[in-house]
């Protein structure tokens, strides 16, 4: 009696193992059936959330399914990496990540994930240079200006960022590095908190990104001494790259990418790349981000996620032994 009860059981077990097994695989087979939630893990209004509605746009329509901007601004992207990374693997919840997503776990004590096995990576959306500016009115000229003032004057210039950890910092510090500049950085809790005071020159200079940074130049407001990645940009072609001004070596690229919870079924990942890569190589989609100096990148799964452990190693290297103080 004891073995009969032991077999149904058995039995029971597998049968309902089987269940989950087919419901899952069901569910993943119409995938999408509900609307899908995409994470932004900044505040409405600024370059990263545009860019990150126009994907969700476009996304509705290829997949036939409503997908729903969530901001989730905090910690430089931190709070919103926590929310996808613990969300279930279903496709429903995407994440519209950046350049952060592999340096906060290297400045942030509290970002305890890892930016490879903790995520599903779906494909890279686009890369763009940000560009060194000066007060409109500052007694740098040129960037040697700025570099010779510096060597022989450690700790004198100070450079803004819009947070620690942000793209507009880690381009100081890639600089401070190269450079041989000794620079204080001083945080802020946004651009937008941040640029009027580089305009009305409290601070010296920053790295915010290119049409935001030659926007204010073109005013007059700010001067633009090189842009931050190794070639100049198609949108901004008088400007020098920081590489070629007097830096060597000198490459910052500001990235963007679409990545899911670990674990996503491979048919999910497919679908969400297809409409990625759909999206960015549509022309119109293209000539947007090209006019606002920002480069469309549409990579696969694989290459994406190759790209996300170079970057990884990359900035390891840049970042370690830096003491970084949270505000």
């Amino acid at each position: 009696m004891i073995r009969f009860h032991q077999k149904i059981t058995t039995l029971a077990v597998l049968t309902v193992a089987l269940c989950a097994t087919n419901h899952s695989v069901a569910q993943s087979s119409d995938y999408p059936n509900k609307p899908i939630r995409l994470v932004i893990g900044f505040t409405p209004g600024g370059s990263t959330d545009t860019v990150g509605r126009q994907l969700a746009n476009s996304f509705s329509k290829i997949l036939g399914q409503s997908v729903i901007v969530e901001n989730k601004p905090g910690a430089n992207g931190n709070l919103a990496t926590d929310a996808v990374r613990r969300a279930a693997p279903d496709g429903y919840t995407i994440f519209y990540t950046s350049i952060g997503h592999v340096t906060n776990p290297l400045i942030y004590k509290d970002a305890k994930y890892d930016p490879v096995k903790d995520f599903t990576p779906i494909g890279q959306v686009l890369a763009g240079p940000n560009v060194l500016v000066v007060p409109g009115n500052s007694k740098f000229k040129t960037l040697q200006d700025l570099i010779d003032y510096g060597r022989a004057n450690p700790g004198k210039i100070n450079f803004a960022s819009s947070g620690i950890g942000s793209s507009v910092h880690l381009s100081g510090e890639l600089f401070k590095q190269l450079s041989g500049v000794d620079m204080v950085h001083i945080p802020y809790k946004g651009s937008g908190n941040l640029l009027p005071h580089l305009i009305a020159g409290t601070v010296d200079l920053a790295f915010p990104n290119l049409p935001t940074g030659v926007a204010l130049a073109e005013q007059g407001q700010l001067r633009a001494l090189g842009v931050t990645t190794s070639t100049r940009s198609n949108a901004a072609p008088n400007i020098p790259t920081i590489a070629e001004a007097g830096v060597p070596n000198y490459d910052m690229s500001t990235w963007y990418g679409l990545v899911g919870p670990a674990n996503m079924p491979a048919d999910v990942q497919k679908k969400l790349s297809n409409a990625l890569l759909q999206t960015v190589n549509a022309p119109e989609f293209k000539e947007r981000l090209i006019a606002q100096g920002m480069d469309p990148r549409a990579s696969t799964p694989q290459e994406f996620a190759k790209f996300i452990d170079a970057e990884s190693v990359r900035w390891s290297g840049i970042l370690k032994g830096m003491d970084f103080k949270e505000n």
